[in-house]
């Protein structure tokens, strides 16, 4: 059975960082693609980063570009999310998710972790 679990979030100043894990459980992720999204209040879901297990390749939305990062630990099976420069518009529960390749959607979801961030 798949988990995935995040970890990391808080409260944080704005200018400030944070780094969220995601330990992902139940298979090998060769053939998974890996993603962080972000949903606030009142607001839906939308994509934050995501990263291919196998090769690496990334892709951020437009309002991580610069500031996030998302990286994976093989040894680990633990992806992250490096997130620098934060903004009170960053405040949301961030949640990682896994697809696998070829399918439409994300397959898996984490529970999420709340990331505040005061101005």
């Amino acid at each position: 059975q798949v988990q995935l679990v995040e970890s990391g979030g808080g409260l944080v100043q704005a200018g400030g960082s944070l780094r969220l894990s995601c330990a992902a459980s139940g298979r090998t992720f060769s053939n998974y693609r890996m993603g962080w999204f972000r949903q606030a209040p009142g607001k839906e879901r939308e994509f934050v980063a995501a990263i291919t297990w196998s090769n690496g390749w990334t892709n951020y939305a437009d309002s991580a570009k610069g500031r996030f990062t998302i990286s994976r630990d093989n040894a680990k099976n633990t992806m992250y999310l490096q997130m620098n420069s934060l903004k009170p518009e960053d405040t949301a529960v961030y949640y990682c998710a896994a697809q696998y390749i070829g399918t439409a959607r994300y397959n898996y979801w984490g529970q999420g972790t709340q990331v505040t961030v005061s101005s």
